[in-house]
């Protein structure tokens, strides 16, 4: 259990808003969290001055945003695209770099306000390159705290960073916490939209395609984000997201599925009083939070219409049908490297689904068998650095890849 204090204890550390302009980097511009984060700042010039911005290899569309925000550095990390990225930025007077190097140097550069939203395991090291020199990092990356949460939070609490979250589910129990005090905690609840096949059979779950996987209800995601909201894998990271931001104990999180998308998360103090974050399903309105904090903008996400709504229903998560949610809980609850292992193996998982080489159930089921393997190679040691933490990353990807013929072939 990391003993750092939680997103709220960090919060409530700086009693004074930030002077207007504020400065600001998005690590992931590209990405639907980092354009949401440019919708934004493009309604509110005047309040944010863009320091830096990033994308995997998407080098034109970095370009344009580079250009709309005034960005002074945009950096590509796919070195094959730096060419691409200083033609399309030529005249501008903004600076071009690329490669892993220049994505932590951006992350080091002298914003106040970092948007982490680079996906997957390439985003732990500028993440925590923002976090070590103590900047406010809007944190929208899974894998700092699923792969390395005790080093992250516990760096955090060392260089005084600030830590606000940006996931929908994290950031309104952030917002509920504020209603009591953290000693009254009784649990949290995060809610699961259930994915497009919450009614579906066990049967029409099996032959699930990567198509109908990636038409999800109520949310406009990424492809692997939202195929793990299918899976419920999604709602498992998030379950040891909380873990670690809020030091809440296995027992303090629970998870029901509700469909409307509506209520995002929920506080339960020792009272019995129940506190509920509520708003559109729309992902500026976290990120507004975030952006603004500790003031409030306007997000430009639909306003919430009770009355159009009707009706918030919700239901316990299957386990039969969804057995991700609660091989997250095990890993969890087992500690050490094994939510790292669980990570690793999902993202192959998820990559061969997608690609059509691997079944919808196949899904858990190579992150199951990887997880036994790891476990029995002795791999679930705790990582005590950043370094330790990616070498237990790829040691279980590979261990995931070796295994997919054979997970194939049973699901087959």
């Amino acid at each position: 259990m990391v003993t750092a204090m939680t997103p709220v204890q960090l919060a409530r550390s700086t009693p004074q808003p930030a002077t207007a302009p504020r400065s600001i980097t998005i690590l992931g511009a590209t990405g639907s969290v980092g354009l949401s984060t440019v919708d934004l700042i493009k309604r509110e010039p005047a309040r944010y001055r863009v320091e830096a911005v990033s994308a995997h290899r998407n080098a034109t569309a970095l370009a344009k945003i580079a250009r709309d925000v005034g960005a002074r550095v945009a950096v590509v990390a796919d070195t094959d695209c730096y060419a691409e990225l200083k033609d399309a930025l030529s005249g501008s007077g903004i600076e071009a770099a690329a490669g892993e190097g220049a994505l932590v140097e951006a992350a080091q550069r002298p914003a106040d306000w970092v948007m982490a939203a680079i996906s997957g395991a390439v985003g732990l090291k500028p993440t925590l390159a923002a976090i070590e020199r103590g900047a406010t990092v809007a944190l929208a990356n899974k894998e700092c705290l699923v792969c390395a949460g005790v080093l992250f939070m516990r760096r955090a609490l060392g260089a005084g960073a600030t830590v606000l979250p940006v996931d929908s589910e994290h950031n309104a129990v952030f917002q509920a916490l504020g209603a009591g005090r953290r000693e009254d905690l009784k649990r949290v609840i995060l809610t699961a939209s259930g994915g497009p096949f919450r009614t579906w059979s066990m049967e029409q779950i099996k032959a699930a395609t990567p198509e109908q996987a990636l038409r999800h209800p109520n949310w406009v995601m990424g492809p692997k984000i939202t195929v793990d909201s299918a899976t419920l894998m999604n709602k498992g990271l998030e379950v040891i997201e909380a873990h670690h931001l809020f030091a809440l104990k296995p027992d303090e999180i629970d998870v029901l599925v509700h469909p409307q998308s509506v209520i995002h998360g929920m506080v339960e103090f020792r009272d019995g009083s129940v506190v509920a974050q509520m708003g559109a399903p729309d992902m500026r309105i976290p990120i507004a939070h975030c952006l603004a904090w500790p003031a409030r903008i306007d997000s430009a996400a639909p306003r919430l219409d009770l009355a159009q709504v009707r009706e918030l229903t919700f239901e316990q998560a299957d386990p039969v049908r969804f057995p991700a949610l609660a091989l997250a809980r095990q890993a969890m609850e087992t500690g050490g490297a094994a939510p790292t292992v669980l990570n690793a193996a999902d993202e192959v998982a998820v990559a061969e689904f997608i690609a059509g080489r691997l079944s919808f159930m196949a899904i858990p089921a190579l992150v199951e068998a990887t997880l036994d393997a790891a476990s029995g190679r002795g791999l679930m040691a705790e990582p005590q650095s950043l370094d330790a933490a990616l070498g237990v990353d790829h040691v279980a990807r590979s261990i995931a890849v070796a295994l997919l013929p054979e997970i194939a072939l049973k699901s087959s």
